[in-house]
């Protein structure tokens, strides 16, 4: 099982390494990542596996959301079967 991780806002020092170890934390394992730095915005996409996580789903999308709070970012999670769906044709 895999997820979509998203975060957005302004870019500071940092970013990749509290989200990187939020998902470790958890069990999480980064298997895909794109950032860009668009002047001083930064935006990220993770796919990260999430099949041998030690929280459930839905605590590890809320301990993203609250790092995102936290630091000033958007964090948005989305299971790949979900994602998957949403783009479908």
């Amino acid at each position: 099982m895999k997820a979509v991780i998203t975060v957005t806002g302004r870019d500071s020092k940092g970013i990749i390494a509290k989200v990187s170890a939020e998902c470790t934390k958890y069990g999480g394992n980064i298997v895909d990542i794109s950032q860009s730095v668009l002047s001083e915005y930064f935006a990220m996409i993770m796919l990260v596996d999430v099949s041998e996580l030690t929280v459930t789903f839905g605590a590890f999308v809320d301990k993203l959301s609250q790092l995102g709070k936290d630091n000033g970012l958007r964090i948005d999670t989305m299971h790949e079967n979900i994602f998957n769906s949403m783009h479908r044709i």
